[in-house]
């Protein structure tokens, strides 16, 4: 009897035996591999898988597979998707825009980084007034933030602030200026009961050169001393916000309001910024 081929060898013969199949077969075979895989394990191959990868095809596939109604209008627009619209592509992603929607999966998941403070003031720009902003456990419950952590300020304003780019993240401009996106905001903020705090909120939509092209403000009421301890949450939802828009600008304000030293001004937490397909 001969001897058992080896592993190594077996995994070469399925490697052939796949460069062998015409390209229309391959692109649907390919199409069923996870994309972190197709883009570390398949992509380096060869020439002719790299180019399969780099391109739509692929991921089209993908995205067809999705058959819920927010994938199905997805699907509608990822149709018309140009040919050339990755002529400048980033260093990390040179495959296409489609490739880097299916790898990062914008939709469903929160683009703002380090939300809670869980990783202190990672990702965030931020500007200290007084005492400066510290990070706390939360004195309440926030249902669904993923660490029940919050910044706070001080007695003078603390600002802070996060640029989210929604085309490093995965949604591809022509998605962005279809006129069927929507971009939800939301926000977390609260006082102890021991002292009050103002909040302030401004959440702007830039172009890539980042201009301002529309901006959503919240200015509660302040939170007086000795009236209660809890969250309250700010949300909003852009819409129709034309064409051009590339990065979105999240960018927080607060202090208490009896100039103690220390920290006990406005708590935030669990800020969010989210992108889903606009179903009419």
């Amino acid at each position: 009897m001969g001897a058992r081929p080896s592993r190594r060898q077996m995994t070469e013969a399925r490697r052939l035996a796949l460069t062998k199949l015409p390209p229309e077969l391959l692109v649907q075979v390919l199409s069923h591999v996870p994309p972190r895989a197709l883009v570390t394990r398949c992509r380096p191959v060869c020439r002719a898988w790299r180019d399969l990868v780099d391109g739509p095809s692929i991921w089209l596939l993908q995205l067809a597979r999705d058959h819920s109604a927010e994938g199905r209008a997805l699907y509608a627009l990822a149709q018309r998707y140009p040919a050339n619209a990755d002529g400048n592509r980033h260093d990390e992603f040179p495959f296409c825009a489609l490739a880097r929607f299916c790898l990062r999966a914008p939709f469903g998941r929160n683009l703002i980084y380090n939300s809670c403070g869980e990783q202190g003031f990672r990702g965030w720009q931020v500007e200290h007034g007084g005492n400066g902003w510290a990070v706390e456990k939360n004195l309440t419950l926030v249902p669904g933030a993923p660490s029940q952590t919050c910044f706070v300020t001080s007695f003078e304003w603390c600002f802070k602030r996060q640029l989210v780019d929604l085309v490093e993240e995965g949604v591809w401009q022509e998605l962005l200026d279809s006129g069927q996106i929507e971009i939800c905001i939301a926000d977390w903020w609260g006082a102890r009961e021991n002292c009050g705090c103002i909040y302030r909120l401004r959440v702007r939509l830039l172009d890539e050169y980042e201009n301002e092209v529309v901006k959503f403000s919240a200015s509660p009421n302040p939170v007086l001393q000795w009236t209660e301890r809890s969250c309250r949450k700010v949300s909003h939802v852009f819409t129709n916000f034309g064409k051009g828009i590339r990065y979105v600008s999240f960018e927080q304000y607060g202090r208490d309001t009896r100039s103690w030293v220390g920290h006990y001004g406005a708590l935030v937490t669990h800020s969010s910024v989210r992108v889903r397909i606009h179903l009419s």
